[in-house]
Formats: structure tokens, sequence, C-alpha cells
């Protein structure tokens, strides 16, 4: 089944998700979210399911959120398109089994932040990650204040985060960032092989891993992923915000 700007397909009992918005390097915008939330809630109708992968169409993963959208946010507006995109990614936490970012090119902002929230990340060769969100005089709003610092560690989640840098997959294996690199063309079968390996441990064994390590791993999260949307959206009330995404839009560099 298909939803506006992803596809979706099954192979044995593992699940595909792609990200289809090629001509914006599948840019994350509300309706996209909002399909999100519908692929992942359609799940529970496949019971044979026992691992997904999520991976993008062309040239990228997912190249961030659809700046033009968010420089047309009120902070309410922010608040809300922050909450939803948490909800939808934290979907994928919850699944019982899981999830393989297959990042091909660009994972950028949201991009990143969709990645971090799975569980597994296998890069391509070409792939870029990094959260450039301060260049825009923004903050990530997906929970990747939390999910960064937990995977990288905090001092290497704010050196990504304040200074906008991006990592190529190298440096983000190095980081810890990613578990496997591959050649662009064999990303899919790697992240495939991957995938069927988990499917032939035990299904329970594998259930009961992820749900232990996920509680160990979250923390006081729900707390703080709620205090990220409120100052994500605060900051829509600063005219630097204006300035960072306008500047983004007319491709110059902001006048702070």
């Amino acid at each position: 089944m298909d939803y506006p700007g992803l596809k979706t397909e099954i192979r044995d009992h593992i699940g595909i998700i792609t990200m289809s918005r090629p001509q914006v390097l599948n840019a994350l915008n509300s309706e996209v979210i909002n399909s999100l939330q519908k692929a992942l809630k359609s799940l529970p109708r496949f019971p044979e399911l026992r691992a997904l992968i999520i991976t993008g169409e062309g040239k990228a993963f997912i190249a961030g959120a659809d700046i033009k959208e968010l420089s047309e946010m009120d902070p309410a507006q922010a608040f809300n398109f922050s909450s939803k995109g948490q909800q939808a990614f934290e979907r994928f936490e919850k699944l019982p089994y899981p999830v393989i970012a297959a990042v091909n090119g660009y994972a950028l902002g949201g991009g990143c932040e969709l990645a971090l929230a799975c569980d597994i990340r296998i890069a391509s060769k070409n792939a870029r990650f990094g959260m450039p969100e301060t260049s825009l005089g923004l903050m990530p709003g997906f929970a990747g204040t939390q999910r960064l610092s937990r995977i990288v560690g905090y001092g290497n989640a704010i050196y990504l985060m304040t200074t906008g840098k991006t990592l190529n997959a190298e440096e983000a294996l190095r980081m810890g960032l990613v578990q496997e690199i591959t050649e662009p063309e064999d990303l899919l079968d790697v992240s495939l092989e991957v995938a069927k390996k988990i499917t032939s441990q035990g299904k329970y064994a594998v259930r009961a891993v992820k749900e232990m390590a996920l509680r160990s791993y979250q923390g006081d999260f729900k707390n703080s992923t709620e205090l990220e949307s409120e100052v994500f959206a605060g900051l829509f009330n600063r005219p630097e915000a204006d300035e960072g995404m306008k500047a983004f839009i007319e491709k110059r560099k902001p006048n702070w």
C-alpha cells in the first residue's frame, strides 16, 4: 500500500517503507508525517512481520524538514508539527521488532532524527548525516536533542548540533551513529540480509531484547521530548528564526 510521499511493501517477514518525494530530496512536511503515522498504524494488520526497513528514493534518505512550510508557521503550529513528528517517530521505537534505517545520501535535520529513531542504521558510502537546524535559528524538534546524545554521547551531540557539521559515512561509523557501511548499489540488499538474520533468531527473544534495551536507553525520554517541542516552538517567536529560514529559501547566508 502506498501513501502520499511514501511507498510500502513486504518481502517475506520484512516490511519496507520507502520515502518517495525524490524531487525535493524526500523532505518531510505535514502530509508525509501523516502518511508515516498511517503506515505505521497499519502494521499490526501484518503479524508476520519481524523486521522493518526504512529508506529513501533517489539521492537522499531525507534531506530534512520542508523549510518553506516551516517558515510559514507560528509558534502554535510549530509545536503541533514537532509533536506530530515526535509521535510518528516514536512509533518506530514502539514496534515489537527491530527497525533498520537504510541511509542513502542525505540524512539531515528531520531525516537524521528519523534515522536516530530506528534501532539500526546502515549507510551507503555516499550517506551524509547532520543536524543543521541552528543555522536556521532553530533546533531539532523531532526528539533529536534526546536521541542523538544517547547514541553518540553528550559531547559529540552538542558538537554536531551547535556547529551544524555534516558527517560522512566513515565519520558516522566512528562516532557510533551507524553500524555498517556499504556500497550505494548494495545498500538495500545488505539491509535485507541484516533483517533476514534478525528474522532467523527467536521471535520472542528478539522482542524481549528490544524491549529491555529500550527501557534502559530511554530514561526520562517522554518528559524531555515534550519540553523539546515547547522550546522548538518558542524559537518561532524570535527574529533570527525568520531570518534563518528566509535565507535558506533565498539561498543566501543569514544576516544574524
